[in-house]
């Protein structure tokens, strides 16, 4: 008895691959930082984003605790409900990273960022 591969497909959730990507991207993690966090390599991420295939219910479950969403949610089965633009999360990741500096490296960051706005709305006028 063989079972064909039509019955497994049948199986998967559609577009679960770009939807995993789009997630991944709101957060502004790169393949290999998700890869990283959920204990496996970044070609594994890169795989279930491309092909029309789901991972094992225990890596699932990792991309949803690290992607901040329920499985539903990555499974399509509900929308998400974070609306992040990608450009967004990046900047909120770096700014992240800003909170780790020592409190004298924060200030310099934050007068190079005041400056640089300040410019911007000198030369808008």
């Amino acid at each position: 008895m063989t079972v064909s591969v039509t019955v497994v497909k049948e199986r998967t959730v559609r577009d679960f691959g770009k939807r995993l990507r789009e997630i991944r991207q709101r957060r502004g993690l790169t393949q290999d930082e998700l890869g990283k966090t959920v204990d496996v390599s970044n070609r594994v991420i890169a795989y279930y984003e491309a092909q029309d295939a789901q991972p094992p219910g225990a890596l699932l479950a990792a991309l949803a605790r690290t992607l901040k969403v329920s499985s539903d949610e990555l499974l399509g089965l509900k929308p998400v409900k974070d609306d992040t633009p990608p450009r967004t999360a990046r900047i909120l990741k770096r700014l992240r990273k800003v909170e780790e500096l020592a409190p004298a490296d924060q200030r310099a960051v934050f007068k190079l960022v005041d400056a640089l706005v300040e410019s911007r709305h000198r030369s808008a006028r």
